[in-house]
């Protein structure tokens, strides 16, 4: 990925959502474009229009910590846009050999193991920041049951290639722009990986509705939520998640979904437990069936 262009993109983005009046600033007539001009952001960020049009056409090299502070407030980012934009920046002001690439995780380490697979109420797995899910307990794997029919299940795959996701995921579009805001906050940070890159590609070619997303330039972080599932088995459940980071593996993290208790949520969670060990049983029972 062009690392000006992606930086280029990004500022304009930002830019063109702030009206003058949400900025302070006097408008002046209608403008042929949304959003600020480019001689505003320079004013609310104390700078000349020119450096900020540099800034804008991409070439951050050299920029420091007090200006990218600055050109955040100008543009009224939150702290995951700021991150962002601050990854941008290190990207910009490094080459490969410096950049920082992310560790290869071929296992999780069995401790994790345990801890997804003690939590037998409530749905969890282990997945890496490219959204491939690296482990899970059997009620996730229940929960998300056609999402591992893939040998290798990545949910940012699953939602924008199959589908079936629209009738799992029932508030689908939220779902699919949170996956398309992870792989971008990912990209800046990791922008040499060339599995990130292989899946954002693949995606953008195969996907109408990821390359719109993709273009839209909005970046997300998975932390807590909540998200609607509809089940074949069970029903509507709606549930609560939480994104639980693993120190000493930076890029994994858990993901825990749950029910409040007496809800129809927990309800459904201990009918799709027990659908899940008879499904599990069913498929356990049947090479011996086949014997006979």
């Amino acid at each position: 990925m062009d690392k000006q262009a992606e930086v280029s993109a990004f500022l304009k983005s930002r830019r063109a959502r702030i009206t003058p009046e949400q900025a302070g600033l006097p408008s002046h007539g209608k403008r042929r474009v949304p959003g600020l001009r480019r001689g505003e952001v320079a004013q609310l960020a104390s700078m000349s229009v020119e450096y900020y049009t540099r800034l804008e056409r991409g070439n951050l090299s050299g920029v420091s910590e007090s200006v990218l502070d600055a050109l955040c407030d100008a543009l009224r980012l939150d702290d995951t846009e700021r991150d962002h934009l601050h990854a941008l920046a290190r990207a910009a002001n490094t080459g490969p050999a410096r950049v920082r690439h992310r560790p290869k995780r071929t296992a999780v380490r069995s401790s994790v193991l345990r801890i997804i697979e003690g939590l037998h109420d409530q749905p969890a797995y282990v997945r890496n920041n490219r959204l491939d899910i690296l482990a899970a307990n059997p009620l996730a794997r229940a929960l998300h049951a056609p999402v591992f029919e893939s040998e290798s299940p990545n949910t940012c795959r699953f939602v924008f290639l199959d589908p079936r996701a629209p009738s799992l995921y029932l508030d689908w579009e939220r779902v699919a722009r949170n996956g398309v805001g992870v792989l971008r906050v990912e990209a800046a940070k990791y922008p040499y990986d060339r599995e990130l890159r292989s899946l954002i590609g693949e995606l953008s070619m195969r996907s109408d509705a990821f390359r719109g997303m993709w273009g839209e330039q909005d970046v997300h972080t998975y932390t807590k939520g909540t998200k609607r599932f509809l089940h074949p088995a069970v029903g509507e459940l709606a549930l609560t998640h939480e994104t639980l980071a693993l120190p000493g593996d930076d890029e994994l993290s858990i993901a825990v979904y749950n029910a409040e208790p007496g809800t129809p949520a927990a309800d459904a969670l201990k009918l799709l437990a027990s659908w899940a060990a008879t499904q599990n049983q069913e498929t356990t029972a049947a090479p011996a069936d086949s014997e006979h």
